[in-house]
């Protein structure tokens, strides 16, 4: 995020107006709120809410360009009203201003839809700066949230199940040596098996894979990581 010498974003231009929604039980943050974004040049804070128990309805009231989320609050909870308004408004975006940084929840919030995610004890110049930035499609995270985002990333990606298949041992090493580049012939002579036999292997093959070719089926086994070389 840049800031020039007055604190103003890079971001800001003059014609800019963000309508902002806020969420937040915590009258003193809401007052805070209030007298910082009173201030603040092409923002207009449009309400600070105690909860989002009627988030939806609330976002037809005061159509917001940008909403600052919470996410302990009575009732529903701010992820939950995080996915409701991206459900029903998909252009609104969406900053979650929490006291939590720990890993589980503030993964949650992204994948909810939320598009930035910055702490309270953040600095009020930065909390104007996250406003323009993610109402101007960027993506506002301190990198220790950046950090944790992609800590839970990777290991949501490495927990997902690789897809079955159900190749028998013997379609397995005729596709395995396919993508090691082994023509039929070599495979047949490596295998010790007809050419014959590794036709019907690969017929076997492109049935359970669902592909047509056999370049088709050295992509799929590639980008499916079928085989843990690749």
């Amino acid at each position: 995020m840049v800031v020039d010498a007055h604190g103003i974003n890079h971001y800001f231009s003059k014609s800019m107006n963000i309508n902002v929604v806020a969420f937040d039980d915590n009258d003193h943050i809401c007052d805070s709120l209030s007298m910082l974004l009173g201030d603040a040049p092409g923002i207009d804070l449009k309400a600070c809410l105690r909860d989002c128990n009627s988030v939806v309805a609330d976002m037809h009231l005061f159509s917001p360009d940008v909403v600052i989320m919470d996410i302990d609050m009575p009732g529903l909870n701010g992820i939950e009203g995080v996915k409701l308004i991206k459900k029903h408004f998909p252009a609104i975006q969406i900053l979650m201003q929490t006291a939590f940084d720990d890993d589980v929840k503030v993964f949650a919030a992204i994948q909810a839809g939320a598009t930035g995610y910055i702490l309270k004890n953040t600095k009020p110049l930065s909390l104007i700066d996250a406003i323009y930035e993610v109402y101007n499609g960027g993506a506002p995270m301190t990198p220790a949230i950046a950090r944790k985002v992609l800590f839970q990333f990777n290991k949501f990606a490495s927990e997902i199940p690789k897809e079955e298949y159900n190749l028998s041992v013997r379609e397995s090493e005729v596709l395995a040596l396919l993508v090691k580049g082994f023509s039929y012939k070599m495979i047949a002579d490596k295998m010790n098996i007809t050419y014959d036999t590794v036709r019907a292997h690969m017929k076997k093959i492109y049935e359970k894979l669902h592909v047509s070719s056999m370049t088709e089926a050295v992509a799929k086994a590639i980008n499916k990581k079928l085989f843990d070389k690749y």
